[in-house]
C-alpha cells in the first residue's frame, strides 16, 4: 500500500509543481513534496540524490526513477510514468492479418493528411477576370 501512496503523492507533487511551467528545480519538487503528509522521510531522501538542476517534467519522473532504480527499490516502491513500450507495426495483430491477407504492410501506416482544397484566386472587385478564363 505503501507504494501506490508514494507512487499518487509523487505524481501529484510534480502535477503541481509543473502546472504553470515547463521547467523546475529539483530544490522546488523537493520543497512541494515535502508538504505532502503521505512522504516518509525515507522518500523524500530519494529526491535529494536527484542531481540538482532544472527538469522537465518527463526529465523528472526520469531522474526519481533513476534514482528509485538505483537503490533496487523498483519493485516495491513502481516506477512514475513508465513510457508506453513500442511496438513495430510487423509484430502486431493487424500486420498478422495483413500477412494471412496478402496485405502489404504500407497499408497499415497512417494516411498522410488530405492534401488542401483548392482555393480560387482572389480577384479584386470590379477588375476584369483575365482573358484565359473561360466564363
Amino acid at each position: 500500500m505503501a507504494d501506490q501512496i508514494w507512487l499518487e503523492e509523487m505524481r501529484q507533487v510534480l502535477d503541481e509543481v509543473y502546472r504553470d511551467r515547463d521547467r523546475a528545480a529539483v530544490r522546488e519538487v523537493y520543497s512541494c513534496a515535502s508538504a505532502h503528509v503521505h512522504l516518509t522521510a525515507d522518500m523524500l531522501a530519494q529526491l535529494n540524490e536527484v542531481p540538482e538542476g532544472a527538469y522537465t517534467r518527463r526529465e523528472m519522473a526520469e531522474a526519481i526513477n533513476g534514482v528509485v532504480r538505483g537503490r533496487g527499490r523498483q519493485d516495491t516502491l513502481g516506477l512514475l510514468e513508465r513510457p508506453p513500450p513500442i511496438e513495430a507495426v510487423e509484430s502486431t495483430a493487424e500486420a498478422a492479418r495483413a500477412a494471412w491477407d496478402d496485405t502489404p504492410l504500407e497499408a497499415l501506416n497512417p494516411t498522410p493528411a488530405a492534401s488542401e482544397p483548392e482555393v480560387p484566386e482572389f480577384r479584386e472587385p470590379g477588375r476584369p477576370p483575365p482573358e484565359d478564363e473561360e466564363r
